[in-house]
């Protein structure tokens, strides 16, 4: 069973960094476009950033200069680097992406700015 693992996340203070992992385990024969969302308190869940199979990104309005995605294709694993952190992106930060062809979620990692 194929499945998404997120690493990486934890508290830090305003202005901070911070760089999560999505690992894909399990039999992966196709590591196609992955995303990141988000989801805060009481709102709805957002998409951060995205990235084809070929390098295409985009992103969130309010983050684009201060977050980055990237992959590891041999590595099925994908990258987000979180610059200049805000209390505003404090969030539960979930994976997802096509594995195989299917749309697969990971359990999600905690962020948290705060002062």
């Amino acid at each position: 069973q194929v499945q998404l693992v997120e690493s990486g996340g934890g508290s830090v203070q305003p202005g901070g960094s911070l760089r999560l992992s999505c690992a894909a385990s399990g039999r992966i024969y196709s590591f196609g476009t992955m995303a990141w969302y988000r989801q805060a308190p009481g709102k709805e869940r957002e998409e951060v950033a995205r990235i084809t199979l070929f390098g295409r990104t985009t992103y969130l309005e309010s983050v684009k200069v201060r977050f980055t995605i990237s992959r590891a294709n041999a590595e099925s694993t994908v990258f987000l680097q979180m610059n200049n952190l805000k209390p505003e992106d404090t969030a539960v930060y979930y994976c997802n992406g096509l594995l195989n062809g299917v749309e697969t979620w990971g359990q999600g990692t905690q962020v948290t700015v705060s002062s």
